[in-house]
């Protein structure tokens, strides 16, 4: 229930200075404007004015994002504190959040002024604005953006700050560098982030489907399947949050299309060796694979609709626990001839897993006491 005894902040008002030699520069398929007004907005500043003299450099993600601003040929005579940026620059949303808060000129990682900054009113030029303001030291993916041959090296930059607190090792090292030449075409076209991920979806329960068959060679298709598929999950949250794409509905699908594809490559495994004639309890090891990890999903959404204090030790177990790196784990039993080890692991460490995260939600101990 939201606190309604304190009054809300006042908005802080945006100029955004369009200007001639980068507004049109691209940096993954959108126009530095583009982008600088969709950061602007997310970072809770407005109304926004736009100073451009000539036409507007194109602007894809701002208007579907329901970005509202008005266009003037010269810069108002601002008396009051106010937010001035240009468009010279590649910055993120989280830098411009932190400026608005700190009341400062964002300073790159390289020691680099950006222009941008919290001015008190009453300038008489953009650079006169920025004078005497406090640094406010900036991510690795707010950078000055002055050519063509500039915007390209912010483009890596961007590209190269973009991760998930769920990477882990193989994630990090393999997946996401392998699918980012994947990324980084899809940006240009009109595939949608919620449509990459029905494709991981799909690859992986195919996936599935070949483990079931029970013979060593399709395991080995489906366990390369399985890897493919994991590659491609990666390439749905890249292209979401570099051109501003994220929703409730892709994080939903992404979440439960995990648990679907979890489903169907325990069964599989589990029906495969069945029907290989292999000695062991194998589908009674895949249903409780199977049961931990629907159960498992539970407790995570049930973790993730409290209202409580954030609990760290969870999120980084749930963190843990849903990387992608078991994939590997799975090829490398496959192509050893050894699926009933993992399938044996999935059934015990699904319910060690969803028993450890109840246990933090119910039991989550003192928070940690800040410093005096």
């Amino acid at each position: 229930m939201a606190n309604t005894s304190l009054p809300s902040s006042p908005r802080l008002p945006a100029l955004v200075i369009c200007a001639a030699a980068t507004g049109g520069l691209r940096v993954a398929a959108m126009t530095l404007l583009d982008r600088l007004l969709v950061a602007v907005h997310r970072a809770g500043a407005g109304p926004i004015t736009v100073v451009c003299v000539g036409d507007l450099p194109p602007l894809t993600r701002a208007p579907a994002l329901g970005v509202k601003f008005e266009v003037v040929r010269q810069a108002p005579v601002c008396t009051a504190p106010m937010l001035v940026a240009t468009t010279s620059q590649l910055v993120s949303t989280a830098d411009v959040r932190q400026v608005i808060r700190l009341g400062g000129r964002l300073v790159s990682t390289q020691g680099v002024p950006l222009p941008i900054g919290v001015t008190q009113g009453g300038f008489s030029s953009v650079e006169s604005a920025w004078a005497a303001l406090p640094s406010v030291p900036a991510g690795a993916a707010s950078l000055p953006v002055g050519n063509a041959a500039e915007a390209q090296t912010a483009e890596r930059a961007l590209w190269a700050s973009l991760s998930s607190s769920a990477d882990g090792f193989v994630d990090r090292w393999f997946n996401r560098p392998v699918g980012r030449w994947l990324s980084k075409l899809i940006v240009h076209t009109p595939i949608t982030p919620n449509q990459v991920s029905l494709t991981a979806i799909a690859l992986g329960v195919v996936a599935g489907g070949l483990f079931g068959r029970g013979e060593l060679r399709w395991s080995v298709t489906a366990a390369v399947l399985f890897q493919i598929s994991a590659i491609i999950d990666c390439v749905d949250g890249d292209v979401a949050r570099a051109v501003f794409k994220e929703s409730p509905v892709g994080k939903w699908l992404d979440l439960i299309g995990d648990q679907v594809v979890h489903a169907a490559v325990f069964a599989g495994i589990a029906v495969g060796l069945w029907r290989s004639g292999a000695p062991g309890p194998f589908l009674w090891l895949g249903g409780s694979a199977v049961l931990g990890g629907l159960i498992a999903f539970g407790v995570v959404v049930r973790g993730m609709k409290s209202k409580g204090e954030p609990n760290r030790r969870l999120q980084q177990l749930i963190d843990g626990a849903t990387s992608r790196d078991f994939s590997v784990l799975v090829l490398a039993l496959a192509v050893a001839n050894r699926l009933p080890w993992f399938l044996w692991l999935a059934a015990l460490g699904s319910h060690v897993f969803w028993l450890t995260a109840l246990t933090l939600q119910l039991f989550p101990g003192k928070p940690a006491r800040s410093g005096t």
